[in-house]
């Protein structure tokens, strides 16, 4: 499958823009306390960078040392433009592909302090994503293949999610590693309507590590239980009433007997949930990564937060994590480094408005965990 030695990864599936008004810092008690029809509401600059899970993952996992190269689709237009630009900076725009007949994505997204973010989005081009844009050949040559959010990709999500079973199966018949993030799915749009549970049962057996969001979760595998949350939560952010033994076991139970090798799942401010099969899945994970990965079956853990110097933005905190832990991967990390590395960067991530520019490499992380970096 080419030169497993080179660790090299490819980010790819979805892109947008990321534009991100600066609120007020300070903290409210709930969302309707904020967003009054009528109210202006003074805000500070807006931050506008890439977004979506080819940016965020991908470039983090450069920015903390990997070969990554990037495989997302854009318009040809003034967003693409910015788009490309912006990746130019990180000398990551080859590969990108540019369509004519598509608008870019783009995101605006409200982040008030102290209340999950909310997204005001545009799919454009990711709509159109389809195999035919994958570079296999480069994929070949790849330890890993990450691809990220199909429920806001229309092609990955349409048809029972055949094209994204069929993207996995080939990726997998390759010898590659793979892995898999999810997106907030809107209940109310045509996404919402669509058989997510199907759609998990048939690509898992194909991904080695799945890395969604509890709430994204249980919105596709257990839609009451989300319900109950929401409730629970009454306005405030879901993953602060979760109980890690009642609420998000179950919902990996449901996951292993799907065919899960690696689960990792973001339960927001709280923590990362790992969760892993026995040796022989681990064994069936591609790339040579097995090699590395000897003591990673039958794991359960949960490796809480550690505390931000300061909290701007949640943007790409997700993202980002998953960036480090997969990176740990690659680097023949042990799973307990692995998951203090992804916590340590989500922690960094939020300190920031943009998921990039707060990150610390895998060393400095270290020093402020062997420093005694306060958990949550």
């Amino acid at each position: 499958m080419g030169n497993v030695k080179s660790r090299m990864a490819i980010a790819a599936g979805h892109i947008c823009l990321d534009i991100t008004p600066a609120f007020p810092n300070e903290k409210i008690r709930g969302i309707d306390e904020m967003f009054v029809p009528g109210r202006l509401i003074q805000m500070g600059e807006a931050d506008v960078h890439t977004g979506g899970a080819v940016a965020n993952t991908g470039l983090a996992m450069k920015i903390l040392g990997a070969d990554v190269r990037l495989m997302g689709k854009v318009g040809k237009d003034a967003f693409g433009d910015l788009v490309l630009s912006k990746l130019e900076e990180y000398g990551a725009s080859e590969g990108m592909i540019v369509s004519d007949g598509s608008a870019t994505s783009y995101s605006v997204v409200l982040a008030p302090v102290g209340i999950d973010r909310i997204f005001l989005h545009c799919s454009g081009a990711n709509d159109t994503f389809v195999m035919d844009d994958i570079d296999f050949s480069l994929v070949g040559d790849a330890a890993l293949f990450h691809f990220g959010y199909p429920p806001l990709m229309k092609s990955m999500y349409s048809d029972h999610g055949r094209e994204l079973v069929q993207l996995f199966q080939k990726v997998k018949s390759l010898g590659v590693a793979t892995s898999l993030d999810f997106a907030a799915i809107d209940e109310n749009a045509e996404v919402g309507k669509a058989d997510w549970e199907g759609i998990l049962s048939a690509v898992l057996p194909y991904v080695d590590f799945f890395v969604p969001s509890v709430e994204e979760l249980a919105y596709m595998l257990d839609r009451s239980r989300y319900q109950e949350w929401v409730k629970r939560a009454a306005g405030g952010d879901v993953t602060s009433v979760l109980d890690i033994e009642k609420d998000v076991r179950p919902l990996a139970d449901r996951l292993l007997d799907m065919g899960a090798k690696v689960i990792l799942i973001k339960c927001g401010a709280p923590g990362l949930y790992l969760r892993t099969g026995g040796q022989e899945r681990i064994s069936q994970i591609g790339g040579g990564l097995p090699e590395t990965m000897i003591k990673w079956d039958n794991l359960e853990h949960f490796e809480k937060s550690y505390r931000p110097d300061r909290i701007l933005s949640g943007t790409g905190a997700g993202d980002t994590s998953i960036a480090a832990f997969l990176c740990s991967v690659l680097n023949s990390n042990t799973w307990q480094e692995a998951m203090q590395y992804a916590a340590g960067t989500g922690a960094s991530c939020v300190a920031a408005y943009d998921a990039l520019s707060g990150l610390l490499t895998f060393d400095q992380l270290r020093a402020r965990i062997n420093a005694g970096w306060e958990k949550n």
